[in-house]
């Protein structure tokens, strides 16, 4: 299953409306081997739309529940990052198993200087990908990290011109299994 944030002429930035849709959309498939979250365009978010964000989307519990659901997916989830990604996209893409960008995005949370705190789970699978100092760099010293720096620090797990591609090459082995097998595996780790 691939599901595709699709509003480009607006560098996917991300309505309730649009939560909302990826929580579904999460659910409709739970049985599915494997999930490919990418965006349409050059950008794969940049996060909360600004006028939804006046309305209180910021702070919505729907971006918990979003991550929450590709986090408890029970196949393999490939964030496919065709490009920047930023504030609670970048927490979709934490909830992922792996995280494959292009060369030239960039990275970044700016919770500090908006005055948000940022999901709750994030800090923590932040943290667990990149460690502790690093997490701070990015949450309290609103660092923009490039694809070069999110590699190096574990951020993402490999840079590729055709994301879609490479994310494809990398579920195929799920795709070919047995779903129980893919499920199991995932459990074990």
């Amino acid at each position: 299953m691939t599901l595709v944030l699709n509003r480009p002429d607006k560098a996917n930035a991300l309505t309730g409306e649009m939560l909302d849709g990826l929580i579904g959309a999460v659910a409709d498939n739970r049985d599915a081997s494997v999930l490919i979250l990418t965006g349409a365009g050059k950008v794969f978010s940049a996060g909360a739309d600004l006028a939804a964000v006046r309305t209180g989307l910021a702070t919505s519990p729907m971006w918990e529940a979003v991550s929450g659901a590709i986090a408890g997916f029970s196949g393999f989830t490939i964030a496919a990052l065709n490009g920047t990604c930023a504030g609670g996209a970048l927490g979709m893409a934490l909830a992922c198993d792996c995280r494959l960008a292009v060369p030239g995005a960039e990275f970044f949370y700016p919770v500090m200087r908006l005055g948000f705190l940022p999901q709750p789970s994030d800090p923590g699978r932040l943290r667990a990908l990149i460690g502790p100092a690093r997490a701070k760099l990015v949450l309290m010293g609103g660092a923009r990290l490039t694809s070069e720096q999110a590699l190096a620090f574990g951020l993402v797990d490999a840079l590729a011109g055709d994301v879609m591609g490479a994310a494809r090459g990398l579920a195929a082995d799920a795709l070919a299994a047995e779903q129980r097998h893919v499920k199991a595996i995932k459990a074990m780790i």
